[in-house]
């Protein structure tokens, strides 16, 4: 008889699958006719603990998702298949000749560095840092590394930073409420030291021989901050998407075992099983990235928060922008409140110009004065940081006789020109098209590439500025973390440079030679018809903001525009975040949206569009005593030629929500139309 929490394969179908034990059910239930037995038990342990099952069960019921599904999501990938769970024993690296000469072999190059520079690491810490053990074994056949026999001594404790009176004060507000469920949110302006907040609470609860979670956004997550934990702590795990499913597996076996002192992950580390869990830390709690986009669309940091209530224990909510649901939940009493407002050492923070780009002349999207401030900063041996939230040469190709626009066959999207090799694909469903040498229309030759990205910006910089280097750093360039922390090891070697990317570059670094922060286009943020879309917006231009001035040197912000008059931007940056998040809340409240509201979305999406629409008709029918929005086509109504239909559900609390979705009759999906539910949807896209 297996044991609740246990994986058992058990019949499904015409065959047999790998599942797991929610309860047992007492043999008078049993009706052999209509039950089957399990034909194997692989664990006389529960795989997933008490604590876990109730979570899986509150996740399933709130997100109105199968029990199965999330159990599926909680479980690592090598836990799934029925292998044996076992902690594999530690195998330590050191080096055994130097300096390396084979700079050929960049990767191995790249791992002995590593090494050199950090000492003895496990095969787990080296393959958590992005390197293919394969690399390491190309190092250790040609004797450049070797394994030691036994583990080196855990954490070398660095010198530490003394916390200024703010972040004194957070540190005790949390530490004072070990071992009960207390929700803080720690707003710190960028740059103010929340990293070290963690770190102190940290301490306290390892020092109690307890354990703590800690979140961050997976464009955040980099050896940089690993390191950081791992100097502080003799045994810290990784939790992200690019390591193993082997090494996934062994860091949550770890932590399930108690030899872990801190887990740092990513969304899905929230469902890590631990023996003894003291403490949450969710770091850039208002980051997208918490929130899953498919299968089951969970919000990490809502997981998180119901998870330490459930263990009873301090959850930290830490951001520079915290999202508006948070601050919503800070001004009603639900969570307690800290701040630090000012940034940590000598560091100021930076001042904001906006640039009126009406009637400005523009050199690919730079206009006069931004172009000679750039100057003016590099002059002076600083960092400029390039801001275009938008990947690839220009968003659009355009013929200048016809007015046609490539588009994408099977999306209603333009497709995005790309240089290097030139090629134009549709950011939305990946397809990918030569580009044409003429209208395909009217034949003209005329075709104009329209608006910038971040590899059109980096290119005309290194024309205009082609006195120093120039680093493009965003989702083409730059697709592991081994490589982003590559880039930014030369960005940080001090000299005059310009930095052009993405959101990429705006979280979570620490750029202490950026003086200036050029942000090309504000405005389109502020425009979207969706209703998050000027929050987020905000947060970004604060992040990338908040780049800029983190060390002795003063920094600067300009803003292009051509909407400078813009209320909500001169709401940013006259009253700061602060003094827009308050209006924007009041905002969302005169029009009864969330958070004030409860939300939901239902999607559905068909090769017809009538089968599409049809099926959210249908649903709309059986909801009453909500506010009911559509069917509407999404604002991408056709991706990947399935054609997409959107219904978006209001209430005026979750209970009602909940309770008109609990009492609704799904419709059965097939490879013909698919449908899916969305709680507290990130967007309305």
């Amino acid at each position: 008889m297996p044991v609740v929490g246990a994986r058992v394969k058990a019949p499904f179908g015409n065959s047999e699958i790998v599942g797991l034990c929610t309860a047992v059910a007492p043999d008078v239930a049993l009706n052999p006719q209509k039950m089957k037995p399990v034909s194997q038990v692989f664990d006389t342990e529960p795989v997933l603990n008490p604590h876990i099952l109730e979570l899986a069960e509150w996740t399933s019921q709130y997100y109105h998702h199968p029990l199965g599904e999330v159990i599926a999501t909680m479980l690592p990938v090598a836990a799934r298949r029925g292998g044996a769970l076992q902690i594999a024993p530690s195998e330590y690296w050191q080096i055994k000749k130097a300096p390396f000469d084979n700079p050929r072999a960049k990767r191995q190059a790249a791992l002995h560095r590593e090494l050199e520079e950090s000492g003895p690491l496990s095969t787990a810490a080296i393959t958590d840092l992005g390197f293919d053990i394969s690399i390491l074994r190309k190092l250790a056949a040609q004797d450049w590394v070797e394994p030691l026999l036994r583990a080196p001594s855990g954490a070398t404790n660095p010198p530490q930073l003394t916390p200024n009176p703010e972040q004194q004060t957070a540190i005790e507000a949390v530490t004072a409420t070990l071992g009960s469920f207390t929700p803080f949110v720690l707003e710190g302006v960028t740059g103010s030291g929340k990293t070290e907040v963690y770190l102190r609470i940290l301490e306290a609860v390892v020092q109690q021989h307890r354990q703590g979670l800690v979140l961050v956004p997976e464009i955040s997550l980099t050896p940089q901050t690993l390191k950081r934990f791992q100097e502080r702590f003799p045994s810290v795990g990784a939790m992200h998407s690019g390591m193993t499913d082997q090494a996934r597996l062994q860091t949550w076996l770890k932590a399930k075992a108690g030899v872990l002192d801190v887990v740092v992950g990513t969304r899905s580390a929230v469902f890590t099983p631990f023996a003894n869990l003291g403490c949450i830390i969710v770091d850039e709690e208002h980051d997208g990235s918490y929130k899953q986009d498919d299968g089951l669309r969970y919000n990490a940091r809502d997981i998180a928060t119901k998870r330490a209530q459930m263990s009873n224990v301090p959850i930290v909510l830490g951001s520079a922008t915290p999202s508006l649901e948070t601050l919503h939940n800070s001004l009603r009493g639900r969570f307690s409140h800290l701040t630090l407002h000012h940034r940590a050492g000598s560091a100021a923070m930076p001042t904001y110009h906006l640039i009126d780009m009406r009637g400005q002349p523009l050199r690919d999207g730079i206009s006069n004065p931004l172009e000679r401030t750039i100057r003016h900063h590099l002059n002076n041996d600083g960092q400029v940081l390039v801001f275009v939230n938008r990947r690839g040469f220009a968003p659009t190709l355009l013929c200048g006789d016809c007015g046609w626009q490539a588009l994408c066959q099977a999306c209603d999207a333009r497709m995005t020109l790309h240089h290097n090799p030139d090629h134009l694909r549709c950011h939305h469903c990946g397809s990918r098209t030569a580009v044409p040498s003429s209208c395909r229309s009217c034949a003209s030759k005329q075709l104009i590439p329209l608006g910038l990205g971040t590899q059109r910006t980096a290119e005309a910089i290194e024309r205009t500025f082609s006195d120093v280097p120039v680093y493009r750093i965003d989702r083409d360039t730059v697709q592991t973390m081994r490589q982003l922390d590559e880039q930014l090891a030369h960005i940080n070697s001090g000299e005059a440079a310009v930095l052009v990317g993405t959101q990429m570059l705006a979280k979570g670094h620490h750029f202490p030679n950026v003086t200036l922060v050029a942000i090309l286009n504000a405005d389109s943020g502020f425009l979207s018809v969706d209703f998050r879309a000027p929050e987020r917006t905000a947060a970004l231009i604060v992040q990338v903001a908040g780049r800029a001035g983190r060390a002795e040197r003063p920094g600067e912000v300009w803003i292009q525009s051509y909407q400078p008059d813009n209320s909500t931007l001169q709401e940013l940056i006259g009253q700061g975040y602060a003094g827009f998040a308050r209006a924007e809340l009041e905002r969302r409240g005169a029009a009864h949206m969330p958070p004030q509201a409860a939300m939901a979305m239902i999607r559905a999406d068909a090769l017809d569009p009538a089968q599409a629409e049809q099926c959210l008709r249908d649903l709309k029918l059986q909801f009453s005593g909500i506010e009911i929005f559509g069917p509407v086509p999404a604002p991408h109504a056709r991706i990947a030629n399935r054609f997409r239909y959107q219904l978006m559900l209001l209430a005026p609390s979750r209970a009602q929500l909940h309770n008109t979705l609990a009492n609704t009759n799904w419709p059965r999906a097939n490879r013909h139309l698919r449908w899916s539910l969305d709680i507290d949807p990130y967007d309305s896209f």
